[in-house]
């Protein structure tokens, strides 16, 4: 895959100045594209990060990548979203996204392998295996370190009981567990962590809520509401009722981010079953 940008000034402009502050390409990348033959070119020739590049000239970087995942063609998963560089995938629950030693096969990036083998998957939002949703993956370098710290996200839970404040905050330090390599819980000398939450809906049971994030520890939300004593349903882990779900009842619902000309792209996925089932028995 290539990329290109034209100088649309009227004067020449530097080549490192021209990619990394007036178009976003990280400095990591430039350096990789300079020991690459060809990497960067101006018009059809090579051209330095010391040269300028003349008006209206285009300049286009070769980042054409590696993929090692093994693709599979036969998993099936909804796309929501794709232009030239991101694909919005909505990964159902119980799919891990990178493959590991019990998943080597069946994970969203080896179905992103199958549908791209020449890109590298980079996943840009990471769900857990259990948690459903809206998945954003990046085409190429350039496109991830844009979007690092660019993409908005909403969550969505079931959790046991009925949260006595229809909206609040949940401030708590996190940390990992003592002794363990999954499990994390709330501590004094634990790293900030900050959740606010919306109660959607309620019955006896369970409630439907709506959940952004402040910052995004590991296992955050489940932490929390567990801390909270309203644990999502499903999660066994951190004492959730397992009654009517297997697996934490965990949703990205909606994200939205920046495209390459700065528009706002926003983008929704209804609920699954395993959460849907819950609501229509439980709360509506």
């Amino acid at each position: 895959m290539k990329l290109t940008f034209k100088n649309d000034r009227d004067e020449p402009v530097n080549l490192q100045f021209f990619l990394q502050k007036e178009n976003g390409v990280s400095r990591r990348l430039i350096t990789r594209l300079k020991r690459q033959h060809m990497g960067i070119t101006c018009e059809g020739k090579l051209i330095r990060t010391v040269d300028d590049v003349p008006p209206g000239a285009e300049v286009v970087l070769d980042i054409t990548d590696e993929n090692e995942i093994v693709p599979n063609s036969e998993l099936k998963v909804p796309v929501v979203f794709e232009n030239d560089s991101v694909i919005v995938f909505d990964k159902p629950q119980g799919m891990p996204v990178h493959p590991s030693m019990n998943h080597y096969e069946d994970t969203l990036g080896n179905y992103f392998s199958a549908l791209y083998p020449e890109l590298t998957f980079r996943p840009v939002n990471r769900l857990d295996r259990n948690t459903s949703g809206l998945c954003v993956v990046a085409k190429n370098q350039h496109s991830a370190a844009r979007l690092q710290r660019a993409v908005k996200k909403v969550y969505y839970a079931v959790v046991c009981g009925r949260p006595a404040e229809k909206s609040g905050t949940i401030d708590a330090p996190i940390k990992r567990q003592t002794e363990s390599l999954i499990t994390r819980c709330v501590a004094p000398d634990g790293q900030r962590a900050v959740t606010h939450y919306t109660v959607v809906s309620s019955g006896e049971k369970y409630s439907f809520v709506r959940i952004n994030l402040e910052t995004g520890r590991t296992h955050q939300i489940r932490v929390h509401f567990s801390y909270t004593g309203y644990p999502l349903a499903g999660d066994d882990l951190y004492g959730g009722n397992c009654e009517d779900a297997i697996g934490q009842t965990l949703h990205c619902g909606e994200v939205s981010f920046p495209d390459e000309n700065g528009k706002m792209i926003h983008l929704s996925a209804e609920p699954g079953e395993n959460i849907m089932n819950i609501i229509r028995k439980y709360i509506l």
